[in-house]
């Protein structure tokens, strides 16, 4: 009850024009549709990086389970208008999954990660790129400064990148900007709270957000947002149950580890991911406020280290795993229908 009440708070207080009305019956009723769209033409894999650059969704590299454990290096774009996908020039540095990207303008970027090789086994990178779309060429930038690691978070806001946290042996918490257009790179102050590998992003009106991961072998549920116009980090409500109110009650599956994040107006959306298991569990954030509300899940198979696009008002999650097995789908989200599946 205390759920159905929140739902119906939150369609009244924070959006009646979106949503119309709100449904108080069971979790079968979320609102949000997951569509499939045309499947990923390279091979299915887990652990690849994404990035967007106006309509058109990149995926690079990652891993698809093969017995020698080599890592990939293609690229791939996918044009959200035309639902289509095509190969772009190979990623020309060390082949890796679990590396990290963002985009800056025209332009996207690709780095830290790790590489396997039969020699030495894993071998963490802090190389950093840039792709141009326009020229389909990739460019070799200065590297990134932190230790090498994998898992890292990264974003991009007001015309600079930012890269941090990850593992590289230990967990770590450290965060560092990028600079474009002198090529050079700026230790910042550290996210607050704990550290993390396997955090999630998302941006909204030039102010960059920072939840789950894991650390220690314990999923994170302290959430904080950066402001890169005074620099500083502010703590936001947890994402877990751990006030006495009831905002929080039905807080349990929001942390997690390798989860997705995309933005639809105005909104951040999290799906997928594990937490001890793979999760599809979808929710929705609400910058104004501060608050969650679960949406309806992710109707793919239940999948974690996926890749996600968005261009602020659709958003897509594509490929990842579940144990052994690698996806070669992609689904969109529709945050205003209900499934008719529900009917």
């Amino acid at each position: 009850m205390k759920r159905q009440k929140r739902l119906v708070w939150l369609c009244l207080a924070l959006s009646p024009l979106v949503f119309g009305s709100c449904s108080d019956d069971d979790d079968d009723d979320l609102i949000g549709y997951w569509v499939r769209m045309s499947d990923f033409d390279g091979l299915a894999r887990g652990e690849a990086s994404g990035f967007t650059i106006g309509n058109k969704g990149y995926l690079a590299c990652g891993f698809d389970g093969s017995k020698n454990n080599e890592r990939m290096s293609d690229l791939w774009e996918y044009d959200m208008e035309m639902d289509a996908w095509m190969q772009k020039a190979d990623f020309p540095g060390s082949a890796r999954s679990k590396a990290t990207a963002f985009s800056i303008g025209d332009k996207g970027y690709l780095g830290t990660g790790y590489n396997y090789t039969t020699e030495g086994g894993e071998v963490y990178l802090n190389d950093f790129w840039e792709y141009d779309p326009a020229s389909n060429t990739w460019t070799q930038k200065a590297d990134f400064p932190g230790s090498a690691r994998y898992d890292a978070v990264s974003f991009s806001v007001l015309g600079k990148g930012y890269i941090g946290a990850g593992y590289d042996g230990n967990y770590l918490k450290d965060f560092y900007a990028y600079e474009p257009s002198s090529n050079s790179w700026q230790q910042i102050v550290s996210i607050g709270g704990t550290k993390r590998q396997g955090a999630s992003s998302f941006v909204i009106d030039d102010v960059a957000y920072i939840c789950c991961g894991q650390n220690n072998g314990e999923y994170v549920y302290d959430f904080w947002k950066y402001d890169p116009a005074s620099g500083t980090w502010t703590q936001l409500r947890d994402i877990s149950n751990t006030s006495d109110e009831e905002y929080d009650d039905d807080y349990s599956t929001i942390t997690r580890l390798h989860a997705n994040t995309f933005v639809i107006d105005g909104s951040a959306y999290l799906t997928c991911g594990e937490s001890g298991s793979i999760v599809s569990s979808t929710w929705k954030y609400y910058p104004a406020t501060d608050l969650w509300e679960e949406v309806h899940e992710f109707k793919g198979s239940a999948r974690t280290e996926a890749v996600a696009f968005s261009n602020g008002e659709r958003g897509f999650v594509a490929t990842g795993k579940s144990g052994t097995t690698r996806f070669d789908d992609i689904w969109e989200l529709n945050p205003y229908q209900y499934d008719p599946d529900d009917d």
